[in-house]
């Protein structure tokens, strides 16, 4: 499916806010509420929208710091990383983890109460998981841009 500017319109208003009535959406993109909802089933039915949820505020989570973690393993072979990645979606810290090129294997990304809380983390869980040569860890100061998509997708 081509996205149109409507399309995109209704994209850019719901990555903004996802609680948005269906009325403003309507509204904000220059349709009907029919037409704008249908519009929205059909991004939806096609995947470009895979849900909605609300973004949870880590701080208030007590979970301020984030960290960063490049893990490579020992081989590349098939069965090592399917064992990890296995292994790395059971890890209750873990909030992502990329599968990557270059001299790392995995980008792991886990949020942390602070520095005791990371090595905990780091000694009972990242370090046990399988095939792990080496882990190596960077910690964010603070967040400067945190998109789902970069704004140039959706002109």
């Amino acid at each position: 499916m081509a996205l149109d500017r409507i399309d995109l319109a209704i994209l850019r208003e719901l990555e903004k806010d996802a609680r948005i009535t269906a009325v403003e959406l309507a509204e904000r993109v220059g349709l009907s509420s029919t037409a704008s909802a249908r519009r929205q089933r059909v991004l939806e039915e096609d995947g470009f929208i895979l849900g909605y949820g609300a973004r949870l505020s880590l701080a208030k989570f007590d979970l301020p710091t984030t960290v960063v973690v490049r893990i490579a393993l020992e081989t590349q072979s098939e069965e090592a990383l399917s064992a990890f990645e296995k292994a790395v979606q059971r890890c209750p810290s873990v909030v992502r983890c990329l599968l990557m090129s270059g001299t790392d294997d995995y980008l792991v990304t886990v949020v942390v109460r602070d520095i005791s809380d990371y090595e905990r983390i780091h000694m009972t869980q990242l370090s046990r998981l399988p095939g792990v040569a080496r882990l190596h860890s960077s910690f964010a100061l603070r967040t400067v841009v945190d998109r789902a998509i970069p704004p140039s997708a959706l002109t």
